[in-house]
């Protein structure tokens, strides 16, 4: 048996989740979400639970399984509490702004970037004095959250050598010693 797919999903108040042609739909006071689901796996509600159902205990029905019930699991967290990921600039004249859903990266090149983040999301840039930059992300979407964060990570990876990059709020970087002088 699935460990994860077996465990009933709570549906939080104010939360409303619909089945209809093998498509969830997951409506709360964040937003909404879809997802498809394979015909064969079945999804029942009933008295404010959600489980999720496999035909066989065939290897690739076991992995859908617990798949589906942990996508369905974020949807229902994401519409009712919402994500959030900060990501740190850390690196000397490293600035972040935005204006509306376009984000302006300064990150040592010799150019700056404008990425246009999806309307999903909502970005804060703060900058304060004596601190690294913060670019704070918040969205219902799980995977869409995790996709920007690291498509704004791959603009500039944390090196091992300084540290310098972007990196998530907390996160270590394992350093290196670099050269050492001869004696």
């Amino acid at each position: 048996m699935s460990r994860i797919g077996i465990l009933p999903i709570n549906i939080p108040s104010g939360v409303n989740v619909t089945v209809k042609d093998n498509i969830v739909t997951v409506k709360g006071p964040k937003g909404e979400l879809h997802q498809d689901i394979n015909p064969e796996i079945k999804v029942e509600i009933s008295e404010g639970k959600i489980e999720v159902k496999r035909p066989s205990d065939e290897k690739k029905f076991k992995a859908l399984h617990g798949l589906y019930r942990s996508l369905i699991n974020n949807m229902v967290i994401g519409v009712s509490e919402g994500y959030r990921k900060q990501l740190e600039l850390v690196g000397v004249g490293y600035r972040a702004q935005n204006s509306g859903q376009v984000l302006e990266l300064s990150l040592g090149y010799s150019h700056p970037i404008h990425i246009q983040l999806p309307k999903e999301i909502k970005v804060e840039a703060k900058t304060d004095r004596k601190s690294n930059p913060l670019i704070t992300l918040e969205s219902a979407d799980k995977q869409l959250l995790g996709q920007v964060c690291a498509k704004l990570r791959s603009l500039r990876k944390p090196e091992p050598y300084k540290g310098k990059g972007i990196r998530f709020l907390g996160e270590q970087i394992r350093r290196k010693a670099g050269k050492s002088a001869k004696v």
